[in-house]
């Protein structure tokens, strides 16, 4: 199965970007796993709502631009503060029958600092919040590859902490 991540902005601090190394590696024996990065945009501290609009459209407009790139092999995923709950278990219930049902591939979607744009969620099958927290989009990387992890783990009956 093929696990993509597309994401705005790259991951700047390095202990997020050795998180993320880790579990690209742990995940190399379960899946095959690719991360896009797309640019963000830099966000003044004033910025209006109708400038934060303008900076998601013009986000929006990088990742669409991927999304209809790979969009005949995968099914689209947001992760936003909106969507549905899941535990560990329904998620890799959920991730397993994606791949039974021969999709080539599972695209997650992590906005940037502002969140996605509707044109980007309207466009995914699931939305999916893992708190009502809000957590930086580059930690949010690390937290959903240690999910899809133990999605993989929890599937395949191995054993992992609770």
């Amino acid at each position: 199965m093929k696990i993509r991540i597309l994401c705005v902005g790259k991951i700047k601090e390095s202990f997020y970007r050795d998180a993320v190394a880790e579990y690209e590696k742990r995940l190399g024996r379960y899946c095959q796993l690719e991360i896009i990065e797309v640019a963000d945009e830099q966000t003044p501290d004033d910025a209006s709502p109708a400038m934060e609009e303008q900076i998601r459209l013009k986000e929006a407009k990088r990742l669409l631009a991927w999304m209809d790139k790979i969009r005949e092999d995968s099914v689209f995923c947001t992760l936003e503060i909106q969507g549905t709950r899941m535990d560990s278990v329904q998620f890799s219930g959920w991730l397993e029958r994606a791949a039974i049902e021969g999709r080539g591939a599972v695209c997650f979607i992590i906005g940037g600092s502002l969140g996605l744009h509707r044109t980007v969620t309207e466009r995914a099958r699931l939305h999916i919040s893992f708190s009502d927290m809000t957590f930086p989009h580059q930690l949010m990387r690390v937290i959903l590859c240690e999910q899809i992890y133990r999605a993989f783990r929890i599937s395949k009956g191995e054993p992992y902490h609770k």
